[in-house]
């Protein structure tokens, strides 16, 4: 194990878009280390194995709507770690508007939302918070237009709201994943000629699995991290520096 255990014993943690991938990684690790999890999002289609412990609680959250958020963050009576993983990328369909705009309100708007409502708690327990950025925070994706102006902004969001919350004793990182094998990247590994061109670029020559991503999470969570606030971190094997 990475961390000792029980490190997180009894904090409560909520993870959006845990229910799989990434944030069903980082749901796992923060419940392994003794925290309280819940893992919220939209249901899994029924041909995907479930990825989460028992012991994570599970329940449905649609982050477009305002009133979902605040009805599951109304039912906590304290919070203590918030970590944003719900998105979507739509390759090759971005530039309609009107899938630009749907990105957009789930990665960007979605992050928002729950910040917001989740603020008051955090607030009470000097919690912390913790937003999936990406490597296109950095730069640009043609096929993914939405997808690389959400998360550019998740970015920006992230510092402004270290900035804003600290005075509540909130701290607020991103972390920002490469490629990492994933459902959201299944089509991009099974393409070999499209695989191959983003390992050669990759200075550890590999895709990244989604309990390295949640490794760095989880110490963001931690009082390691007590003195972060604000900082995007890649976890993309070396990519950002090629």
């Amino acid at each position: 194990m990475t961390f000792e255990a029980h490190l997180l014993a009894g904090k409560i943690a909520l993870v959006t878009g845990g229910h799989s991938g990434i944030g069903a990684a980082i749901a796992n690790q923060l419940a392994q280390l003794g925290a309280h999890v819940t893992a919220a999002g939209l249901p899994a289609p029924a041909h995907v194995p479930d990825a989460l412990r028992p012991d994570v609680h599970r329940r449905e959250l649609d982050v477009r709507s305002t009133d979902d958020v605040n009805q599951l963050v109304g039912g906590f009576e304290r919070l203590d770690i918030v970590v944003n993983c719900a998105g979507v990328i739509r390759r090759g369909d971005e530039h309609s508007p009107d899938v630009f705009e749907s990105v957009l309100d789930i990665n960007l708007n979605g992050t928002m939302r729950v910040c917001s409502a989740a603020r008051p708690l955090l607030k009470a327990g000097a919690g912390c918070i913790v937003n999936t950025a990406s490597m296109l925070s950095f730069f640009g994706g043609g096929l993914v237009p939405g997808y690389s102006a959400s998360k550019g902004a998740v970015a920006q969001l992230t510092k402004s709201l270290a900035i804003a919350y600290a005075s509540d004793g909130i701290r607020v990182n991103a972390i920002a994943p490469g490629w990492i094998a994933t459902p959201l990247t299944q089509a991009l590994q099974d393409d070999g000629e499209r695989s191959k061109t983003i390992l050669s670029r990759t200075p550890l020559g590999r895709w990244g699995n989604p309990d390295e991503v949640a490794q760095v999470a989880v110490f963001l969570c931690t009082p390691a991290a007590s003195f972060m606030t604000g900082a995007i971190v890649p976890i993309d094997g070396g990519y950002l520096i090629a």
